[in-house]
């Protein structure tokens, strides 16, 4: 089938749905046709609040002015995670979107950190990394500088339903049509088995070209419809349901999303300028749906504002995220647990994934296998960094937290722990999401110890290296004294929105 693209067909709103249809008509304009199908009787699961510092790529490609998106979607900023009780009870540990120290060359900070360790310095990653350094001062701000010690890489906490509703305010100005209206049949061509139009309840016929699916868990298209299969990885990532509710914004909003395990499973806290955003994502194996709520609404520490909602899910990914000319972005290409934030972005990673291959005068099987071996490739190395979190624990006091400790692990993450325990070597894999400071500060907070570093370390005279390390922590606090708090942030870059 050689037929050019010239219009595409998005089913289904919400973040993925306009996520889709924003940066497509923005990077494609004129060149095609976009109807977006929701129905407002279909509602989103709308957990995904907190994000990973590519957003705001995302956003700079729309032109999107961060102060009014910070505005219109109540934002806060967010510098890292932190993880609470996930190496033992009562330890912590944060997943900063920084970098420590400063590294030199063939050789990083953490194996000079190591050696001076090993001379009887008490000091640890963290005091070393700006991001941790404003986390725990409550403070944040861009630093005007061009010296890369100075970096601050920040993402967003944000309310998913303002965002969805943006991006069509967005959408619709560029060109973008949306219709209302829920899907009663989808018509598919019997020799090419391609899709070829929708039929809604009220028998409107929407034709497309490559259609967007976007229709959440059930995958409307590229399963109840082409059957693509999932791969299951519940075997691995044993929590199978969440729960979600809303309640009452502290009196100060943290810059970072609160990841606290209980015993089969852990709680997200996430501070919106509105309210917070909570949930527990968890094994039924374990918990009961009643068990559930009344752990997150025991442990919510403000106002419920709503009943909880609860929704089932299925480690794992479509074994063909493109098949035909469907595409599934968002929850129908699968679903990994947003324990690293990395929900929205998959969504992001996806569409820019779509428009570098974009098949405009035809659907290629080149094309088609490529996007597909790439997202398989992303999905799993995600995969692996959220199975580290769990396999690499310590806790003993539930069944849960022992099984995930004994289990088997993909031997691509077994071999990037075992490197890193014999001698602090970190390898990022082409084209992995996670840079080596996030897999190094997880292991490290984990409480895996390397028994050796790089002998590189040793070519700095020992008092060398004190000193040095003396500056780099000194130049990283520098900064601290002249930085607003997180909230006078968010009012002063709000107010500057007209």
């Amino acid at each position: 089938m050689n037929n050019a693209i010239k219009k595409v067909v998005i089913l289904g709103g919400g973040t993925a749905g306009w996520m889709s249809a924003a940066m497509i008509k923005k990077l494609l304009g004129a060149s095609v046709d976009i109807e977006l199908v929701e129905s407002e009787a279909i509602g989103t699961v709308g957990v995904g609040e907190a994000t990973i510092p590519p957003i705001k790529l995302f956003n700079s490609v729309l032109g999107i002015n961060e102060a009014e998106f910070i505005k219109e979607t109540k934002a806060t900023i967010k510098l890292a995670i932190k993880f609470e009780n996930w190496r033992t009870q009562g330890q912590s540990y944060y997943h900063t979107f920084g970098a420590a120290g400063r590294n030199l060359a063939f050789c990083q900070f953490h194996h000079l950190l190591k050696r001076a360790n090993q001379l009887e310095d008490d000091s640890n990653l963290w005091q070393y990394d700006l991001n941790y350094l404003c986390v725990e001062a409550g403070k944040f701000a861009q630093i005007n500088s061009k010296d890369p010690i100075y970096e601050l890489p920040h993402a967003y906490h944000f309310d998913a339903g303002l965002y969805a509703a943006f991006l069509r305010r967005f959408s619709e100005k560029l060109g973008v049509k949306r219709t209302e209206g829920m899907v009663e049949h989808v018509k598919q061509n019997q020799q090419s088995g391609y899709i070829e139009s929708l039929v809604l309840k009220d028998g409107t016929l929407i034709n497309g070209d490559l259609f967007i699916d976007c229709s959440g868990f059930k995958g409307l298209l590229i399963q109840e419809k082409l059957a693509t299969g999932y791969e299951d990885w519940s075997h691995w990532l044993q929590c199978d349901r969440a729960i979600a509710v809303g309640s009452e914004r502290f009196e100060k909003s943290l810059p970072y999303t609160r990841s606290i395990a209980h015993s089969a499973g852990w709680q997200w806290r996430i501070p919106l300028q509105h309210r917070n955003g909570n949930g527990l994502v968890y094994s039924s194996a374990h918990y009961s749906e009643d068990q559930a709520a009344q752990l997150l609404l025991g442990n919510l520490e403000s106002k419920a504002l709503a009943d909880p909602n609860f929704f089932r899910f299925t480690t794992g990914r479509r074994r063909k995220q493109w098949h035909k000319n469907v595409i599934a972005v968002g929850l129908s290409s699968g679903f990994l647990e947003p324990l690293e934030s990395t929900s929205i972005h998959l969504i992001q990673s996806a569409i820019i994934r779509l428009v570098h291959l974009f098949p405009h005068q035809g659907i290629d099987d080149s094309l088609v296998a490529e996007y597909n071996s790439q997202s398989k490739l992303e999905f799993e190395q995600i995969r692996d960094f959220l199975i580290l979190h769990y396999h690499v624990n310590q806790r003993s006091d539930s069944l849960f937290w022992q099984t995930m400790r004994n289990m088997d692990i993909p031997d691509s993450l077994a071999h990037k722990i075992n490197i890193f325990a014999e001698n602090g070597r970190l390898f990022r894999d082409h084209n992995d999401l996670f840079q080596e400071s996030s897999w190094l500060q997880v292991m490290i907070g984990q409480g895996i110890i390397p028994k050796d570093y790089h002998p590189i370390a040793n070519n700095i005279p020992e008092a060398n290296l004190m000193d040095m390390l003396k500056k780099i922590k000194a130049i990283k606090n520098e900064p601290l004294a002249g930085l607003p708090s997180h909230d006078e942030f968010l009012q002063n870059i709000i107010q500057t929105v007209k």
